[in-house]
């Protein structure tokens, strides 16, 4: 146990999730499509695979040996939670960085914490015990945290010209970014079914020596190429329909090397938050119940500070600003209120 190393693990994994989408901004001449599945193939099968080859001593015995039934359901959870990751870059696409991952991780903090036990049957208990009524005050706390954001969003479309919001945010559509973090936040909530799923590959690679740190790597692989699966049908549609193909070939007026790198990039930037969440949670001891709340206040925290650097905000009143900054101030509250349910549940109130 040594909790000052976890929060610091905890900072690191909320970092990188904060800040994947910055090389994104260095891509020139790419639709989004193409870009996007460029960096799906580092973040769901590139950094997996490494990872695991890495750190499970006996990767392919795992695998082999795991239960078929196991591995299934992860790559389905995988499929369901890659409509989530795939509708997290379209908010951020339609929203920019700072509103985008306000609005898209507010309802996955919300969505993330009453799914698993609706789906699991353990809801009614959640009503029943002072743990459980908190952690459902989180959520609530966190819902007002969202409609705050909403509200600052409302404001800052009705003050900006059309010309103003797209200097930033070259996309911006409050209408359709709001919209698709809504189903972000529901289907995101399939990542945790996923690692549920896979608790038999994970104890099968404890079983064959794998450290405590990283027996979820063989059963991420699973998942992520679900995720993968979703985006790619996706991106190809994209591809086809938008004429975009050619560009991960087209030299003409593309830097392609360039392209290539820095999408590669943002995908190995975006695992590395699962990576150093995972080994933040074995260091917390005790004090394990807070993991999710500190990651997600580290995320909202740095992709808000990227949002005020790339000036996301420009031209807003004073009175939207204002209002942003307090909603993104309700969602990490909510995040350590939930994280107070959980305290309370450990100790069994």
């Amino acid at each position: 146990m040594n909790p000052v190393l976890g929060i610091f693990l905890h900072a690191l994994g909320g970092y990188a999730a904060g800040s994947f989408y910055i090389p994104f901004k260095k891509v020139r001449n790419w639709a989004w499509e193409s870009y996007w599945i460029i960096s799906g193939v580092f973040a769901w099968i590139v950094a997996p695979w490494v990872t695991a080859y890495l750190t499970v001593p006996d990767l392919w015995n795992v695998l082999s040996t795991s239960p078929g039934g196991s591995m299934a359901l992860c790559y389905i959870f995988g499929v369901l939670w890659g409509v989530g990751g795939l509708t997290f870059g379209l908010s951020m696409r339609y929203l920019g960085m700072s509103l985008g991952y306000a609005m898209a991780l507010g309802y996955c903090a919300a969505f993330g914490t009453i799914i698993p036990p609706i789906y699991f049957g353990t809801f009614g208990g959640l009503v029943a015990t002072t743990s459980g009524l908190v952690t459902l005050g989180g959520v609530v706390v966190c819902l007002i945290g969202i409609a705050i954001c909403g509200w600052a969003g409302i404001s800052k479309e009705k003050e900006l010209s059309d010309d103003q919001k797209k200097e930033t945010i070259k996309e911006f559509n409050f209408k359709k970014g709001i919209w698709i973090a809504f189903v972000c936040g529901i289907m995101s909530a399939c990542f945790a079914f996923g690692i549920a799923a896979g608790k038999p590959v994970a104890a099968r690679a404890a079983a064959l020596g794998t450290s405590a740190l990283w027996v979820n790597s063989p059963a991420f692989i699973a998942i992520m190429a679900g995720g993968f699966t979703t985006n790619l049908l996706w991106c190809v549609y994209l591809n086809v329909k938008n004429k975009s193909g050619g560009d991960y070939t087209n030299s003409g007026n593309v830097p392609l090397f360039s392209n290539y790198f820095f999408s590669g990039l943002a995908g190995t930037i975006w695992y590395f938050q699962f990576m150093f969440y995972g080994m933040g949670t074995t260091k917390m001891g005790k004090y394990d119940f807070s993991s999710w709340s500190i990651h997600m206040a580290f995320i909202i925290v740095f992709s808000n500070i990227w949002g005020l650097i790339f000036q996301e905000w420009k031209g807003s009143s004073h009175r939207t600003l204002s209002i942003i900054i307090a909603g993104i101030c309700v969602l990490v509250l909510s995040t350590f209120v939930i994280g107070a349910g959980n305290y309370l549940a450990s100790h069994g109130f």
